[in-house]
């Protein structure tokens, strides 16, 4: 993105400071957004959003595995971000690498809570096949193609929608005679699970800009930012993760009210989401 005058940062500020962005919007409404469905024929389930010209993709991929010792009755999910240096010029060497690593940091926390697992957004529980002997492990990969502004909400949409895509084999189980043993499975290349993504939230992220905060900021408003706080919300209204950027400090009030906006326009997003995947499907049959 090209350095911005003090005059054009001076007109942005202005703007939002009156609730009217220089694309038109206000302070907390979205882009237009897209998506498109099983874009990647190989993954077990993928999606692909357009968040006004920030374009992302997430992948599923399944693979069994073994739970590990101190949750043997939850599966594994991990998330990695890939930032194209074709995206922005920005992406290019470190400063892609260290977004990367930011946002697939930030993405773990929305979606999965603390490390016990609380508040986590997927189920890991439903990817157990047979508890403390086998289970799913996911790899989530998130692509972005371009970017301008507000990365993280775009790629947890993908995500959700990209769950909503997925497929997981049904595995035929015959336990081991001996507990040391382990079992035999056999999975089954006709018969699929749909992934449950009731509970699975979307990102909601607030940002500070002047004396105002609002929600998906482009790049040239992320420029001005002091402060984005992004807040994990599933359909239920119920808060999955939060986490904060930037080093300005935030009163509690103020977090308080982030929150309640996050929650209001996170329901939007999600049936905004509903209605593009259900026109994706239909698409795709």
């Amino acid at each position: 993105m090209e350095r911005l005058s003090d005059g054009e940062k001076h007109f942005i500020s202005c703007g939002i400071a009156q609730d009217l962005r220089s694309d038109g919007r206000r302070g907390h409404q979205f882009r237009s957004i897209s998506v498109e469905t099983g874009v990647i024929p190989q993954a077990n389930g993928s999606a692909r959003v357009r968040l006004g010209a920030t374009d992302v993709i997430a992948s599923i991929k399944a693979e069994l595995g073994r739970p590990s010792l101190l949750q043997p009755d939850k599966g594994k999910v991990s998330i990695f971000v890939d930032c194209s240096p074709l995206a922005t010029p920005i992406f290019e060497g470190r400063g892609g690498e260290e977004l990367s690593t930011e946002l697939s940091v930030a993405l773990q926390r929305c979606f999965l809570g603390g490390r016990s697992g609380a508040g986590a957004g997927i189920n890991l529980s439903s990817l157990i096949v047979v508890e403390g002997k086998v289970c799913w492990d996911l790899y989530i990969d998130g692509l972005v193609i371009s970017s301008d502004g507000n990365l993280l909400d775009a790629l947890s949409a993908a995500i959700k929608v990209a769950l909503s895509n997925t497929g997981i084999p049904k595995v035929n189980v015959v336990l081991a005679a001996l507990p040391d043993e382990q079992p035999e499975f056999d999975i089954s290349d006709e018969e699929f699970l749909q992934f449950d993504t009731s509970g699975v939230p979307v990102v909601v992220t607030l940002t500070e800009v002047g004396r105002r905060y609002i929600v998906d900021a482009t790049s040239e408003e992320e420029s001005h930012m002091s402060s984005a706080v992004s807040v994990s919300v599933n359909r239920h209204g119920h808060i999955c993760g939060l986490t904060k950027r930037g080093g300005a400090p935030l009163d509690p009030s103020i977090i308080s009210d982030m929150i309640s906006v996050a929650k209001s326009v996170s329901q939007q997003l999600i049936a905004v989401l509903d209605s593009e995947i259900e026109a994706a499907e239909q698409v795709e049959e």
